[in-house]
């Protein structure tokens, strides 16, 4: 028998060294090894394979949608597993034992090569590190901190596979980042491809963020070390804490961070087109050229190469099709007017839905070039075999799967008007890992959480987002025509504790965020730390899309007879939803059978803040060898049997 962090079927000990070619002392002991060993564990969301790439890791929320659904979003379909999940821990293991001979070596000058390279890439080892023990606590709050690799010594194993604080488990986290922000460069060996101080930085200050809103708004919850319920106690009887003041100190630890990486990185301009025709933007060619080293915004991204074989096809997607994929009608229309105001303000200028063109108009430029809508260019080197220019279609929203346009509203972050990126799987652009932007965001809600106002820093940044994005910079022209019962119609963010906000300045932050951020996967960890979705346990809510019962319907008539099948027709299988129940289009009530566990809406389960730890976890870790006799406690409501949903 084994404990935590050793799987025999794995062989994913803690206690050995990683498999190599080479002796432990033939290798780590020149420049370029540490080069190699450090970035072959970069594991950050990029491009890969077929579909949109990293402009679908929203799919599953309610900004974006994709054909099928999550079983997140169904209680008691999301289930214990009985081996794997989020429980691996086969990164920590390398990057300790990559620490634990190599800073020795380094301490006492026996690594040979470049000394400020040599010193920058044990910076990345503790970054890395960081980020993959965040991970950690993002998916399963408290977990174990083990800092060296172990020996194969029982009781060892087992006191290390404690699971402990999850507020515990960030210190070591910014500690860890204290240590890679101290040795990294400014400027990376080998640029932006690797990781800087900057990146370091800006990835600081998204885990302070993260961890002091998690305990502000799960305050006193089982999912906050201490709180009622709280699974750690038994394992952690002498364990105190005073809440407030780790809050403040995580919210102080992101602002302090994050105001580094802001002052020092201006925005990448706008050059606020309407989006025909944005191959000479630059806010827009960020997401989907070549080589994204120009981009002041860009602090990390990954390169792609067709002679090393290394591609995508995220643009045969984005540029051809719909991806699978699609914008909600909530995230869409929670884009104000340029003038700032709301739609639903009667004097805001809407032109209203009856085209997507018209939903476009006048509105939050990031709308008008981050959505596609018929006619817009689609290739700037590519003409049709009658020599016309070739323009987006109308969104195919009953075609296959994996081209569909789920919604209507579909992706536009990230295309390339070059025709060669659209052919097939080889794409080249660039895929960004982190944005400066996203520093401003967190400066802005971190010290809003910790004062309770925009301070002058914060009002400078958020000034600078909102005028790149084509909106009136007067933010406080948006607060104050906020309606949050209209807000709380299509956006989860609306709620924390189940609660509608009252203070419309704090709803207007997570708005930013929720627009800026648009198809760059922040969007489900938000409403998780938020704890933005317990409303929907007693209140399912139903994706829509684009208002398909209006003139748009005519889109689909083949020689004047309509292609649009909705429910109960006899004889035939749906492929739309039904406009006696809204004129908008419900991707998820078209399929009204039984088989259909969305059929009602999203719904939730408090458990599913967390992930459960699969049963083979806690078996080996047990004094009995049942579950139940684990030193690792299961994470709150969830049962100790596999194959089983959540208990509440």
């Amino acid at each position: 028998m084994t404990v935590l962090f050793t799987l025999h079927s794995c062989n994913k000990y803690l206690d050995r060294e990683p498999l190599s070619n080479v002796t432990p002392q033939e290798y780590l002991n020149t420049e370029a090894d540490l080069a190699a060993y450090t970035v072959g564990r970069y594991a950050f969301p990029s491009h890969s394979g077929w579909g949109l790439g990293t402009f679908a890791n929203d799919n599953g929320t309610d900004n974006q949608v994709t054909s099928s659904y999550s079983t997140r979003w169904v209680p008691g379909e999301w289930r214990v597993p009985s081996s794997g999940g989020e429980w691996d821990v086969a990164q920590i293991r390398q990057l300790n034992y990559f620490l634990e001979q190599v800073l020795p070596k380094w301490k006492s000058g026996k690594l040979t090569g470049n000394s400020a390279n040599i010193t920058h890439y044990v910076g990345e080892a503790y970054f890395l590190r960081a980020y993959e023990y965040f991970n950690k606590v993002q998916a399963l709050g408290d977990f174990p901190i083990v800092k060296n690799t172990l020996k194969d010594n029982m009781e060892e194993l087992t006191a290390t596979s404690i699971r402990q604080p999850r507020n515990m488990v960030v210190r070591f986290i910014l500690s860890d980042l204290d240590s890679a922000i101290t040795l990294l460069n400014d400027v990376a060996p080998d640029g932006k491809n690797r990781i800087s101080k900057k990146a370091a930085l800006l990835f600081k200050s998204r885990v302070g963020l993260f961890e002091g809103s998690w305990l502000k708004y799960h305050k006193g919850t089982a999912f906050v070390p201490g709180g009622t319920g709280w699974p750690g106690a038994k394992s952690h009887p002498n364990f105190s804490i005073n809440i407030d003041n780790e809050i403040n100190y995580f919210l102080e630890q992101s602002m302090t961070a994050a105001a580094q990486v802001a002052d020092a990185v201006e925005l990448v301009g706008n050059t606020k087109d309407d989006g025909y025709n944005s191959s000479s933007n630059p806010y827009f060619k960020m997401f989907g050229d070549e080589n994204l080293n120009g981009y002041s915004e860009v602090l990390l991204w990954r390169s792609y190469s067709m002679p090393l074989g290394i591609t995508h096809a995220v643009n045969h997607y984005m540029n051809r099709n719909g991806g699978n994929s699609g914008y909600s009608r909530g995230l869409v229309e929670n884009f104000t007017m340029k003038n700032g105001l709301p739609i639903y303000v009667s004097n805001s200028g809407y032109a209203g839905d009856d085209s997507i063109s018209l939903v476009k108009k006048n509105r939050d430029n990031r709308l008008q070039l981050f959505m596609k809508a018929p006619g817009e260019l689609s290739y700037t080197n590519q003409i049709s075999s009658t020599g016309a220019v070739q323009t987006e279609p109308r969104p195919d929203i009953i075609g296959l799967a994996e081209t569909r346009y789920v919604t209507g509203y579909a992706v536009k972050k990230g295309m390339s008007y070059l025709f060669a990126q659209a052919e097939g799987q080889t794409g080249t652009t660039g895929s960004i890992i982190f944005r400066a932007v996203e520093a401003y965001l967190n400066y802005i809600e971190a010290s809003y959480l910790a004062k309770g106002m925009i301070d002058a820093k914060a009002n400078s940044y958020w000034t600078k987002i909102r005028e790149r994005a084509g909106v009136n910079t007067d933010f406080m022209a948006t607060v104050n025509a906020t309606d949050m019962q209209k807000e709380a119609q299509g956006d989860f963010a609306a709620y924390s504790a189940g609660q509608l906000l009252s203070d419309k300045l704090l709803y207007n932050i997570r708005r930013e965020r929720r627009l800026e951020l648009v198809a760059e996967g922040f969007r489900f960890n938000d409403l998780r730390r938020w704890r933005a979705l317990d409303q929907l346990a007693s209140n399912p809510y139903i994706i829509e899309g684009m208002r398909l019962w209006g003139p748009m319907q005519d889109w689909y008539k083949d020689k004047g007879v309509s292609t649009l099948i909705v429910p109960g027709t006899a004889g035939k299988t749906a492929n739309v939803s039904s406009p006696q129940e809204s004129q908008y289009l419900r991707p998820y009530r078209i399929n009204l059978s039984a088989n259909n566990l969305v059929l009602k809406g999203y719904s939730w389960t408090s458990a599913h803040y967390l992930s459960p730890i699969a049963i083979s976890h806690l078996s080996i870790t047990s004094t009995d060898g049942s579950p139940a006799g684990s030193i690792i406690y299961q994470n709150p409501n969830w049962p100790l049997v596999a194959n089983q949903g959540a208990n509440q």
